[in-house]
């Protein structure tokens, strides 16, 4: 069965080429960024094509520094358009970015028919969820609004630099039943914690969070489309309005439209939140080389 790995890449910018913004950060060996590691995860995990989408004035470097090179995959491109929107809307004439995650992911819904897997290009999740996804979507998901999250447990994914924001979930036998995006979550001494009124409220590590990393179906377009005509005619005006795919996942758990089970992984998630990341990045992804799990080139 064919699987598709869908890359949220539109945020890595039009400078691309300059390597000067954190998500593009040249941590491999060979200058690969992130997104190199997610393509070859996939790769090998068996998706047999990857879907970068991106915004029109990143195409060439884009193609040039990460399209062109990798092998294994058919490789496509999607582009995130503020004016592409369901049918009846327009963008206001003050509008100057796209409309979010979930919007992004909308903006393959021409290039994907398969079942796939979406990540963001600036994250980095090791090469479990990969398997788990993609023996999901090949095995488990039978129906057509059968979906998964990757799991992370919290203590994998924070920053020893500052606070993070993190998608909480609450889980029951397994399957997701909400996220809430939280903000500012910290190591403290006496553990982790983000800031609750005038004090703290304190998350086991153990906590399962959402990273953006979800197993789909084609059928999710259609559920986005219908849910984005609803978000733009209550916030269409608002030029900083945008429609979060953790919260239209939410939305289809509580409308009972889909079911989305939790791929548990262990895996350490890395990313470069702040700038002082961007070594412990780079020692972790040497470390990982160092041991034989990547090669020292990719592709």
């Amino acid at each position: 069965m064919d699987t598709t790995l869908v890359v949220l890449a539109a945020g890595l910018g039009s400078r691309f080429g300059g390597g000067s913004a954190k998500q593009v950060a040249r941590l491999g060996k060979h200058g690969e960024i992130l997104a190199d590691f997610s393509a070859f995860d996939a790769i090998r995990a068996g998706f047999t094509k990857i879907v970068f989408v991106i915004k029109d004035d990143m195409k060439d470097a884009f193609v040039e520094n990460v399209a062109s090179r990798i092998k294994g995959a058919a490789v496509e491109l999607a582009f995130q358009r503020t004016h592409d929107l369901p049918p009846g809307f327009a963008p206001p004439p003050d509008r100057q970015k796209p409309w979010g995650t979930a919007h992004a992911l909308w903006a393959a819904r021409h290039n994907v028919k398969e079942p796939f897997m979406m990540i963001h290009a600036d994250d980095f999740y090791g090469a479990e969820v990969y398997k788990l996804a993609h023996d999901f979507l090949t095995g488990d998901a039978s129906g057509d609004f059968d979906y998964a999250m990757g799991g992370y447990r919290l203590e994998n994914t924070l920053s020893d630099h500052g606070g993070v924001s993190r998608g909480v979930c609450a889980v029951s036998g397994g399957f997701l039943t909400d996220i809430v995006e939280t903000l500012q979550i910290q190591r403290r001494p006496d553990g982790i914690a983000y800031p609750d009124g005038d004090g703290f409220k304190y998350l086991p590590g153990s906590t399962i969070v959402s990273m953006g990393a979800f197993a789909l179906k084609p059928t999710v377009f259609n559920e986005i489309e219908k849910s984005f005509a609803e978000f733009l005619a209550k916030n269409g005006q608002n030029p900083k309005a945008e429609l979060f795919a953790t919260t239209f996942v939410s939305g289809l758990i509580s409308g009972g439209i889909a079911t989305v089970k939790i791929l548990e992984t262990k895996d350490q998630w890395l990313g470069v939140t702040y700038p002082e990341d961007k070594e412990r990045v780079q020692a972790a992804l040497w470390d990982l080389i160092a041991r034989g799990e990547y090669p020292e080139k990719l592709f």
